[in-house]
């Protein structure tokens, strides 16, 4: 992406593979995980719940969605990720590709385990609304 050329499915899936081995050895040793990523299709996130064996079979609709797993999606318009893409500086990520990304989107949708949190709000009401989903779906930290 660095040199301003898209990541393909084939080029994400042994990143979101380590990304599954994350949340599982997490969760083996009795803990609760966050994990930033942008896992733009459903494939993606399904990877990350079930690992990469789920490419090998047909349907894992009894399996997939994850209840033990929340997807939390930051929506927002391609102007305001632009926008904030270019006031960063040294970021890997070219200007140009925003469109691709936009192009692959699959927004989380039912039966997938998620809530959506627009990014158009301030850091502390995005953080609190996560925060709050969190403590409904039982995880409260305090």
């Amino acid at each position: 992406m660095s040199s301003g050329i898209p990541l393909n499915d084939q080029d994400r899936v042994p990143w979101l593979q380590i990304l599954h081995d994350i949340i599982i050895r997490e969760w083996s040793s009795g803990r609760n995980v966050i994990l930033a990523c942008s896992a733009l299709k459903k494939l993606y996130r399904q990877i990350m719940a079930m690992g990469s064996e789920i490419l090998d079979s047909v349907t894992d609709e009894e399996k997939y969605p994850r209840k033990d797993l929340l997807f939390v999606y930051l929506h927002g318009t391609i102007e305001l990720i632009t926008k904030r893409l270019a006031a960063r500086k040294g970021h890997y990520m070219a200007e140009n590709l925003i469109q691709s990304q936009f192009d692959v989107l699959e927004p989380p949708a039912e039966p997938e385990n998620f809530i959506t949190v627009e990014i158009a709000k301030s850091i502390p009401e995005i953080v609190a609304e996560i925060e709050n989903a969190l403590c409904n779906y039982g995880n409260c930290s305090s």
